[in-house]
C-alpha cells in the first residue's frame, strides 16, 4: 500500500477524533495550548496503536472486533454525549466548561473513536503491508486534525454561548451513530 493511500485512509481514521476534538474544544472556557496537546497527543497515540495491535492479533480477534467493536464505540459515545446533553438541560453549564483534562474520559475517547484503526491494522496484516510506517502516518495526522479540531470548537464557541456542551454532545452521539450505521451498511462512508 502506498503512501498516497495510506494517507487517505490516515484522513479518515482522524475525521472521528477530529469532530470529538471540536466538542473537546467547545467545552473550554479558553484553549489551553497544554490541554489541546494532551488531546491530540491521545487521539494520535491510540491512532498509531490500534494498527499495530490489529496487526499483531490479525486473524485471532478479526471475528470479535468486526462483531462488537461498533457497538461497544456506539455505546461509550452516546453515554458520554448524552451526559453532556443532559448537563446542559439540567443547566449545569459552567462544569461544561473545564480547565484541565479529564484523563479517564479522554481515554475512553480515545479507545471510542480508534476502534475502526484497529480493523484497519488487521488489513494491512492480510496485504503484508508495513504496519509501522502506517501507524506513523496515521498517528501523525490525527495528532494535527486532533489538535486543530480544538482551536476550531474553542474558536466556534462563542457564537454558541452556554449551549456548547449541548453542540458537543450532539457530535459524539452523531459519530456513535455514525458508526453503528457505517456497520450495518447504512452509511455512504
Amino acid at each position: 500500500m502506498g503512501f498516497i493511500e495510506i494517507t487517505l485512509i490516515a484522513v479518515s481514521l482522524a475525521m472521528d477524533a477530529f469532530a470529538v476534538s471540536i466538542s473537546k474544544g467547545l467545552e473550554m472556557r479558553r484553549v489551553i495550548l497544554k490541554s489541546a496537546l494532551l488531546i491530540a497527543v491521545c487521539f494520535g497515540c491510540f491512532q498509531a496503536g490500534m494498527p499495530i495491535l490489529g496487526w499483531m492479533f490479525g486473524l485471532q480477534l478479526e471475528r470479535y472486533v468486526m462483531n462488537y467493536g461498533h457497538w461497544a464505540a456506539f455505546i461509550l459515545l452516546f453515554a458520554i454525549g448524552g451526559k453532556m446533553i443532559f448537563d446542559v438541560v439540567r443547566g449545569d453549564t459552567d462544569k461544561n466548561y473545564y480547565e484541565g483534562i479529564n484523563i479517564r474520559k479522554l481515554i475512553i475517547l480515545s479507545i471510542a473513536t480508534s476502534i475502526d484503526a484497529f480493523a484497519v491494522g488487521v488489513s494491512l496484516a492480510f496485504l503484508g503491508s508495513s504496519v509501522f510506517s502506517a501507524a506513523l502516518v496515521i498517528g501523525i495526522i490525527t495528532f494535527v486534525l486532533s489538535f486543530a479540531g480544538v482551536l476550531l470548537g474553542n474558536g466556534c464557541k462563542n457564537k454558541f454561548s452556554d449551549k456548547a456542551g449541548m453542540f458537543g454532545g450532539i457530535i459524539l452521539i452523531l459519530i456513535g451513530l455514525r458508526i453503528l450505521l457505517k456497520h450495518f451498511g447504512c452509511s455512504a462512508d
